[in-house]
């Protein structure tokens, strides 16, 4: 019923999932940061989370915790089953009696598995996304891997949800958690690519602005930009982006320009 892959890059681990499953997002992906990620589908044993991120806690390989978890499940051969740690290879599972076509792939840090698929280009397809994407951000490269594998025939019963569930040390929201992204479409007719959509809009709100583009908020600009924003009816740059939820991209003294072609526009934070 799904297709997915457990990723590892520096400290962060994710996990991107699509299926053809109301709000697979909530099922599937577990993740923990300093720990590693699973995902369990096929007919998802959700008792694998917890204890997979136990054992990866305690610095348990991934074929280990493959091996620990189905040992002593009774419904084994029902199950699919992927594993990252913090280092080295990670490892998937995929019982005897899943729906065809299932199978998976793993390799240094990280895993791909589906089951229900149209074929093994499926799998294929997305090992080959993961492979060639290097140096993108994890966030971008499990997407692309998701796409790929959608592209390829992914479920085919068809589409209805996917998600994307990233951690890193302090990576959540003013650094308050270890969540770096927790997206989720629930149901809809083509949830990879709303996915994806759902990914930019995030980038925009909570990403952080390039050191390297930011412009000297002084003379001229300064001026348009006290403007532009007492047109919007605010009395500071930094209540408007409060407003906007664009708080995360701003810099005493500079303005990135993420932000200026916001404030230029017009539009809400949440239009992207």
């Amino acid at each position: 019923m799904t297709f997915s892959i457990v990723a590892r890059s520096g400290e962060a681990f994710g996990i991107a999932v699509a299926s053809k499953f109301l709000a697979v997002g909530a099922v599937v992906p577990a993740a923990e940061a300093g720990a590693g990620a699973v995902a369990t589908q096929a007919a998802a044993n959700l008792r694998y989370r917890p204890q997979g991120l136990a054992l990866l806690r305690t610095g348990v390989q991934p074929t280990d915790v493959v091996a620990g978890l189905v040992a002593t499940d009774r419904d084994r051969a029902h199950r699919q089953l992927g594993v990252v740690g913090s280092h080295g290879l990670g490892a998937t599972y995929t019982g005897e009696e899943c729906m065809d076509w299932a199978g998976g792939t793993a390799g240094d840090g990280y895993a791909i598995q589906g089951n229900i698929l149209t074929g093994p280009e499926v799998i294929e397809a997305m090992k080959s996304a993961w492979l060639s994407s290097r140096g993108v951000t994890l966030h971008r490269r499990l997407v692309a891997v998701l796409e790929a594998g959608d592209s390829a025939g992914g479920d085919r019963r068809g589409r209805q949800s996917a998600a994307l569930y990233v951690v890193a040390p302090g990576a959540g929201y003013g650094g308050g958690s270890d969540v770096a992204c927790d997206l989720r479409v629930d149901d809809h007719a083509d949830p990879v690519a709303e996915l994806r959509r759902l990914l930019d809009v995030h980038e925009l709100l909570f990403g952080k602005p390039d050191p390297d583009t930011l412009l000297d908020l002084s003379g001229e600009l300064k001026e348009e930009v006290q403007n532009l924003v007492a047109a919007r009816g605010h009395a500071s740059l930094e209540m408007w982006a409060g407003v906007e939820n664009l708080e995360n991209r701003l810099v005493p003294g500079m303005i990135d320009p993420v932000v200026l072609a916001r404030l230029r526009d017009g539009r809400a934070g949440d239009e992207a």
